[in-house]
């Protein structure tokens, strides 16, 4: 599954800054069971606004790791807090469609 949200970075505090601490948050979070990496990604026409993509082996394991993350963690993120807003885009299924340059395509 898929974890999708923006984060809007503040006036005065750079995508780099959020993303350095992103980027230690992330290291401590992909030791949970069922973590299958991260990205974070710039807008194009906004450098301020970051969307970031986190895959899971399932719901069921970031719910967990959601309910009780690493102490580390929460201090990075209250960190953060007052200099980003985060908006979460949603949670999404694994794909069903996939079509790939060179590989076809598969459909269920």
């Amino acid at each position: 599954m898929l974890y999708l949200f923006t984060v809007t970075v503040a006036e005065g505090y750079s995508a780099e800054q959020y993303a350095e601490a992103w980027v230690r948050a992330s290291r401590l979070i992909q030791q949970a069971p069922g973590a299958r990496g991260t990205r974070l990604h710039r807008k194009l026409d906004d450098p301020r606004v970051l969307l970031a993509i986190a895959s899971w082996d399932s719901k069921a394991h970031r719910d967990a790791m959601e309910a009780d993350p690493p102490d580390a963690v929460k201090a990075i993120i209250a960190a953060e807090a007052p200099f980003v807003s985060i908006d979460l885009i949603g949670e999404f299924d694994d794909p069903e469609w996939v079509v790939l340059p060179g590989e076809g395509s598969q459909i269920p």
